[in-house]
């Protein structure tokens, strides 16, 4: 189990183990707790609410000019493109690291 430093300014490094098994990269945000007296870090997808909307809207209007307008509710299909935007970043995550 790697052990981890406190430095100047409270700032911890994750160990390369972790941060690989996590996919992690410099930007990503973490969510701390503490938990029964354990500090635990969990990555966090962090999207712009307006941004992602306005980002969806334009995806969809292109989307939708070539298919039937869509049955589904616009935060549903917010949702699902997040998820398959986390699933892509996994992905080439995975890939990235295999080719160092």
């Amino acid at each position: 189990m790697p052990l981890v430093r406190v430095k100047d300014k409270f700032q911890v490094t994750i160990p390369t183990e972790l941060r690989e098994a996590l996919h992690l990269a410099v930007g990503d945000i973490l969510e701390a707790t503490v938990e029964q007296e354990t500090i635990v870090l969990k990555p966090k997808a962090v999207v712009d609410r307006r941004d992602a909307g306005d980002g969806l809207h334009a995806i969809m209007e292109r989307v939708n000019a070539k298919k039937p307008q869509s049955t589904k509710d616009p935060k549903e299909e917010e949702e699902e493109l997040a998820r398959e935007i986390k699933e892509y970043r996994k992905h080439h995550a995975r890939r990235a690291h295999r080719s160092h």
